[in-house]
């Protein structure tokens, strides 16, 4: 049997991949330094089997990938504020992290690495969808440092044979996402305040659309992505999102039905490295994995609140 390792496995993303992979049996290894991630993730995740360090340290990867068959490096410091705020860090734990990943896959004879990509490496170019053989434009440090980490996975499959799937994030929301921090996406931090009958700050004027694709998506291409034919995936990226998109007002709009709440959102200026608009194309990840998406916005939004509510 496989054994998979997820890194940052106590995050929100990392943590549902790894229960998904349990619940089918699988053998799972999790490594977080619980720097973002949260102890609570970890709750009904008993199976697997779990290293607490970080993965700017070396050997911490080194004993993550021993005996490991496929890796879902999904860890991250995932903020586009926090690395405007703090550049040095957000390369620390995207980059150098990554590099050491990869580096201790190779040498571990890992066969394959599932990439957590993330599509604000597009920029905010005006064309829409975002389309893979677009040349990207990071404007922030984060961004930045998720195409290093795409391109690092390029080099290692080409140089080294290892096999290397990068899937580009749009926007990934869902239940397990942190509502507590500045930080946080946007749709967690809503959905708490609005159950709580607390006033939502939307920055910029709300007509910015997102491509927001629930975590159940996520999870299913990262495991369609793990299994596809090395002829077809290895060495490639792709967009992983639902293919449409929603303005914030038109969101804040349906979480008052889902929620309740009856006031209207604060509005501030926009914040540095935002971007305006975001749009996938997922044609390539239909082509090569098979992927269509299970759950649209709508539905997504409503298991979503259901969570937070019944989470408190």
């Amino acid at each position: 049997m496989p054994k998979y390792l997820v890194t940052g496995a106590a995050g929100f993303i990392g943590r549902s991949i790894a229960a998904a992979l349990l619940a089918r049996g699988d053998s799972v290894r999790g490594v977080d330094s619980f720097i973002t991630g949260k102890h609570a993730n970890l709750e009904g995740l008993q199976a697997m089997e779990f290293l607490e360090g970080d993965l700017a340290d070396p050997a911490v990867c080194a004993r993550a990938c021993a005996g490991v068959d496929i890796v879902f490096h999904q860890a991250a410091l995932a903020s586009v504020p926090r690395s405007v705020a703090d550049p040095v860090t957000t390369n620390r734990m995207c980059v150098d992290a990554t590099l050491n990943v990869l580096v201790a896959a190779k040498d571990a004879g890992v066969r394959r690495v599932v990439y957590a990509g993330s599509s604000s490496v597009y920029g905010d170019t005006p064309t829409l969808p975002k389309r893979e053989q677009m040349l990207p434009h990071p404007i922030t440090p984060y961004a930045v440092a998720k195409l290093a980490g795409e391109h690092y996975l390029a080099a290692f499959n080409c140089v080294y044979g290892l096999q290397t799937v990068t899937l580009r994030y749009f926007n990934v929301f869902g239940p397990y996402q942190d509502p507590t921090s500045h930080y946080s996406g946007v749709l967690a931090i809503f959905c708490r305040k609005m159950l709580a009958g607390q006033q939502p700050t939307i920055y910029g004027d709300g007509e910015q659309s997102r491509d927001f694709t629930y975590i159940d998506n996520v999870v299913h291409a990262n495991l369609l992505a793990a299994s596809a034919p090395a002829d077809k995936v290895a060495g490639r990226m792709m967009n992983l999102a639902t293919g449409s998109a929603v303005t914030l007002n038109q969101t804040f709009q349906i979480l008052c039905g889902l929620t309740g709440y009856q006031g209207a959102p604060a509005y501030a200026e926009a914040r540095s490295g935002d971007i305006k608009h975001s749009l996938a194309d997922i044609g390539l990840a239909r082509e090569l994995l098979g992927y269509t998406p299970s759950v649209d916005f709508a539905e997504g939004l409503r298991r979503t609140v259901e969570w937070y509510r019944l989470a408190g």
